[in-house]
């Protein structure tokens, strides 16, 4: 058992390798900046709280760690991400040098420095080489598109591709990257602590596949059931590809510039070396793409231990409104569970009604289902037009929704105690849209969900208040 510490570990990668470094049985330790990002693991793990870009609060954190994984990521933080990861890495080198670290291990990204490189690029080459300038052995693995629910780059080209019908695409779309699983990089990272074959050693991993981001994107496309068509034209800078980005995407415009200037070279592995140190195969990109979108899916024959995991809120649209009661979270929790049937929807039931109504003439189940209980709630079960896909009792509620929404679509209850008679409240519509006719159908009705959506969750609210 190695006693590990992970920088960068409320990020995408960091987040994620948690969960396998504690089931390996080693001792987990996260630095983190705000102390109210500890409720984002579990109590096995020890957070310290500490910035990189700080060397005086780092010294805590690094003490008896034998493994140090580098997951740390400033792209997103402004025009100077470079400067900021060049003083993290100089930082992070020297902490684990005074603290007797026996290993660094970092993710970088795929490129070739004989070529233009983007900022981006040139960036995590840069930071693997300040890393390995120490004493320090560093193993370096470099991907380029990593495939999973919350990657940036993978994000942007599944939301292109199921919100555009038709997409005007720039030159690059016909360059080569290998793109690889998430699932498979967490295994690489999570293998290489007891795997000291790969200790000082710069290792490029990838799928089985080389593709260019045109089949990536009609991949997508085949999964989704959708028909895209992509038009090549020879002007489109990365700054206008930018802007496009952000006005059909969730993505921002200064992030979506960044992927885009990364995209514009070839980022292929160069070395097979990770494949013969680490004896596994990586998963085909159309699988990978499956596993991230497997909860949008209409039909997903995958079973649940090889799922990316339940419900990914970045490839959705979200409605949240959060309440505090002064109620006992208990009885909250019983108010919202019985929801729906004879009991009703607290607030405008007859405008649930008449969603019902529309939904039977369209052809679906309507509200004539009922519920099979009217306090007990068990997965599985329907309850007027959705379905309850899970119970966490006491404590949450999701509901499928199973009539015509163009889409897919969830209600989501969570009530969190904070103290003997208060609680907090959340309810949350998630909704993932087919194409332009759903993004259509969400924002033509988005006025009147904001309205019984909030005067759901306070009916509710004063409800568990009345019946204490």
């Amino acid at each position: 058992m190695s006693s590990i510490l992970i920088l960068g570990a409320t990020g995408y990668i960091g987040g994620k390798l948690v969960g396998p470094l504690l089931q390996s049985g080693h001792d987990v330790h996260c630095l983190i900046r705000r102390p109210e990002s500890r409720d984002r693991f579990p109590d096995a793990v020890t957070c310290h709280i500490g910035d990189a870009l700080e060397p005086d609060s780092l010294t805590e954190s690094f003490a008896g760690r034998d493994i140090v994984f580098y997951l740390i990521h400033s792209m997103s933080d402004g025009e100077d991400f470079e400067q900021k990861e060049l003083a993290t890495a100089g930082n992070v080198r020297q902490a684990a040098e005074h603290a007797g670290v026996k290993r660094i291990i970092y993710l970088g990204g795929l490129g070739d420095p004989d070529l233009s490189e983007s900022k981006h690029l040139r960036s995590r080459r840069i930071v693997g080489e300040v890393l390995r300038a120490g004493r320090i052995p560093v193993t370096e693995f470099r991907a380029a598109v990593i495939v999973g629910s919350g990657s940036a780059s993978f994000e942007m080209v599944h939301h292109l591709v199921n919100r555009l019908p038709l997409m005007i695409c720039p030159k690059w779309l016909v360059v080569n990257t290998q793109p690889i699983a998430i699932s498979d990089v967490l295994r690489y990272l999570a293998e290489s602590v007891e795997n000291e074959e790969s200790s000082g050693k710069t290792l490029d991993i990838g799928g089985p596949e080389v593709l260019s981001y045109r089949a990536m994107m009609l991949t997508v496309a085949k999964v989704l059931y959708l028909k895209r068509v992509l038009i090549q034209v020879p002007v489109l800078t990365p700054r206008l590809s930018s802007y496009w980005v952000m006005l059909v995407t969730p993505l921002r415009a200064s992030l979506a510039k960044i992927l885009i200037d990364s995209v514009k070279n070839e980022t292929v592995c160069r070395s097979d070396t990770a494949r013969t140190i680490f004896p596994f195969t990586p998963i085909p990109y159309e699988e990978a793409v499956r596993r991230s979108l497997h909860a949008v899916l209409k039909d997903n024959p995958l079973h649940a231990e090889y799922i990316e995991s339940g419900l990914e809120s970045d490839h959705l649209i979200t409605n949240e409104q959060v309440l505090e009661v002064s109620a006992p979270a208990q009885r909250v929790y019983d108010v919202v569970s019985s929801i729906g049937g004879k009991n009703g929807w607290y607030y405008a039931t007859w405008l649930w009604k008449i969603r019902g109504w529309m939904d039977q003439l369209l052809g679906g189940v309507g509200m004539r289902r009922g519920r099979r209980h009217p306090t007990d709630l068990q997965e599985g079960e329907p309850l007027d037009f959705w379905r309850v896909e899970m119970v966490d009792a006491g404590r949450s509620i999701r509901l499928r929704a199973e009539m015509r929404v163009w889409g897919k679509a969830w209600l989501q209850f969570t009530v969190e105690p904070q103290g003997d008679n208060a609680t907090t409240l959340s309810q949350t519509a998630y909704y993932y849209p087919k194409g332009v006719t759903g993004l259509l159908y969400w924002y033509a009705v988005y006025p009147l969900h904001w309205f019984v959506f909030r005067g759901m969750v306070k009916a509710i609210g004063k409800q568990a208040e009345r019946s204490q």
